[in-house]
């Protein structure tokens, strides 16, 4: 969704495409940080400066307002190499909203997670199943 103009402009593109191979971007609700290698990464402290920030904004036409979910959306596009991503179960969204407001033909694609499920992430307000 937030990707639409870069995708229309670059149809071949990873970005925003659903996993296993695409790049769909990140939600914080669970992260691990290696802030030492974070602080040692000369590559990571340039992502930081405000110019690369408005550089990868314009690049990927971002309008972010997830703060470091968008920073780290943003930079795991250009720089995937940057991040170890977890599987789905650490991190099990249940947020249907989206199936309802223009995205049913394609969100079975995103939302699909198998596997035991380590955290659930009541996101849009869901309940937590008891289980």
């Amino acid at each position: 969704h937030t990707f639409w103009q870069y995708r229309r402009e670059n149809p071949q593109t990873r970005v925003g495409e659903p996993p296993p191979d695409g790049l769909p971007g990140f939600n914080s609700g669970v992260l691990l940080l290696n802030l030492e290698a974070m602080r040692r990464s000369k590559l990571y402290n340039q992502l930081l400066e405000p110019g690369m920030v408005q550089k990868l904004t314009e690049k990927y036409h971002f309008k972010g307002h997830l703060g470091d979910q968008d920073f780290f959306t943003m930079v795991g596009m250009e720089h995937p190499e940057l991040f170890h991503v977890l599987d789905c179960t650490w991190n099990r969204q249940l947020c249907t909203w989206w199936k309802d407001h223009g995205y049913s033909d394609v969100f079975d694609q995103y939302f699909r997670c198998e596997g035991e499920v380590k955290i659930y992430h009541g996101n849009c307000n869901t309940p937590i199943p008891e289980d």
